[in-house]
């Protein structure tokens, strides 16, 4: 890390961090590039943390005990499926660019390959979020489909890309 870097450290979310994580997806920038509800009450994120779901892994990124990115996946229960899994991401708009979303990311998958061991990992994005997408594509994901006015966003319906990253795939 270069000394112009700010420290972010993981850690695994928990009640300490109930504020932050709601504070994050709450910011208007945050929320309309997220599929979450904006003015989520911080009991919303209590229930989702306190999901005891041992298929789950939920981080957050701090610098100097402040949320700055949340991170969640989950691989699927069916059985048939057993083998994927998907997460969803938020970084703090003043963190964007940083290298917040690529340590959150690295971690993520780490955790997916060695210790859940998912061969598949799926991703929802908008189709105009280009940071995100060329984020994704940096760690092995490839688009997969186009979902056409997928979700609301400011009052008009905007597509979504389904990405996916294989592991063992040549392309990964």
């Amino acid at each position: 890390m270069s000394d112009q870097t700010p420290a972010i450290h993981l850690v695994r979310s928990n009640e300490s961090h109930l504020e932050g994580i709601t504070a994050l997806y709450n910011d208007p920038a945050v929320a309309r590039q997220v599929l979450q509800m904006p003015f989520q009450s911080i009991e919303v994120w209590r229930q989702r943390l306190q999901a005891d779901n041992p298929r789950a892994l939920k981080l957050v990124a701090l610098h100097l005990g402040v949320v700055v990115g949340s991170l969640g996946l989950e691989a699927y229960s069916p059985m048939r499926r057993a083998h994927a899994g998907s997460f969803g991401m938020g970084v703090a708009v003043a963190w964007q660019g940083k290298g917040v979303g690529s340590k959150l990311l690295a971690a993520a998958l780490e955790v997916a390959d060695n210790w859940m061991n998912l061969h598949r990992v799926e991703l929802t994005v908008y189709a105009d979020n280009e940071a995100a997408i060329g984020l994704y594509r940096k760690f092995g994901f490839e688009t997969e489909g186009l979902f056409r006015d997928y979700a609301v966003r400011d009052g008009q319906w905007v597509d979504t890309l389904s990405m996916a990253r294989l592991r063992g795939s040549s392309k990964a």
